[in-house]
């Protein structure tokens, strides 16, 4: 698990906390892009609320069972509820922040 306050210290109390589950198979090169757009978009909106677990389908398929999972890279929400699944290598990310209700849809 990677834990956003790599400094040692506490994020503010009254924040939200968010945890987030990234499902991969291996190093693969679309696993690894998931992982760095993740990153990137958590650092950006979420700074020091976050958390990220990265289950590896290659090392325990069985896990995929328990958030049911059809596909990697998928990112789950895991917290604040309600609980969200985004298929792909997170690269869209005016798709992933809506899918994570960070960022509200566009009407048109």
């Amino acid at each position: 698990m990677i834990d956003s306050n790599r400094d040692g210290s506490i994020a503010d109390p009254g924040a939200e906390s968010w945890c987030l589950r990234l499902y991969v198979a291996g190093q693969s090169p679309r696993s690894l892009r998931a992982f760095e757009n993740l990153k990137e978009l958590c650092e950006t909106h979420l700074a020091g609320r976050y958390q990220i677990e990265i289950i590896d389908l290659m090392e325990n398929p069985k896990l995929a069972r328990g958030d049911q999972i059809v596909a990697v890279p998928t990112l789950v929400r895991k917290l604040p509820e309600p609980v969200r699944k985004i298929i792909g290598d997170l690269s869209d990310s005016d798709r992933v922040l809506v899918g994570l209700d960070l960022r509200p849809r566009r009407r048109t």
